[in-house]
């Protein structure tokens, strides 16, 4: 986990309950130990720079503004990954007007994100439902929430869809890097939809 904040917490217990060791990271990871000693031998601490070599998979969960920052530094590493998930998203009024408008003149998220970090093998994931919902909704009885996806890499794309069925989610591909834009908070695919839902909403998405 890149960015051990509330989304990447969240994601990284869902994967930790699911049988997989991760490593969470930041710029503080002193400020990391509390919440790796609650989830058992299965977590671990490091800087970004180990958290990229301990793991076959890099969840990439910090402000967007950041992301950039993070390909100039570890982009040869990030590119030997079997998949980089892209959970950042451009937030305006965290990011401001500005560089949103910036990253959506060139494609929107997801396009970004592939420049940022060339050689890396991205699906967006898990950008439009919120930390505080994910723990309460995985594995939920009856039909599984829907987790749209977007990749232009097969391996990548399968790698994500066995993870996320894993941590308790129906994965929906809704195309490649391309349709990442429409993986924020405030569009139609984000919340909580069922797979059919999201078929459905991306449809009229382009």
């Amino acid at each position: 986990m890149v960015g051990s904040g509330r989304e990447g917490s969240a994601l990284g217990k869902l994967f930790i309950k699911a049988g997989h060791p991760v490593m969470f990271s930041s710029r503080n990871p002193e400020n990391l130990k509390d919440l790796a000693a609650g989830l058992g031998p299965l977590a671990q601490v490091g800087t970004v720079e180990q958290a990229i070599a301990f793991g076959d998979v890099v969840a990439i969960v910090i402000p967007y503004t950041a992301v950039e920052q993070i390909g100039k530094a570890h982009a040869d590493a990030l590119a030997k990954k079997v998949l980089v998930l892209d959970v950042s998203n451009p937030i305006p009024r965290r990011d401001g007007e500005d560089f949103v408008k910036r990253v959506n003149e060139q494609g929107g998220a997801g396009l970004v994100t592939a420049k940022w970090l060339p050689g890396s093998h991205i699906v967006r994931a898990f950008n439009g439902i919120g930390s505080g919902r994910l723990l309460e909704i995985a594995h939920r009885p009856g039909e599984m929430v829907g987790g749209p996806i977007a990749g232009d890499d097969a391996e990548a794309i399968a790698g994500a869809q066995g993870l996320i069925r894993e941590i308790g989610f129906e994965p929906v591909l809704v195309g490649g890097l391309a349709m990442g834009k429409h993986l924020v908070p405030g569009t139609p695919l984000a919340g909580e939809h069922t797979p059919a839902e999201i078929r459905q909403a991306a449809a009229g998405l382009h």
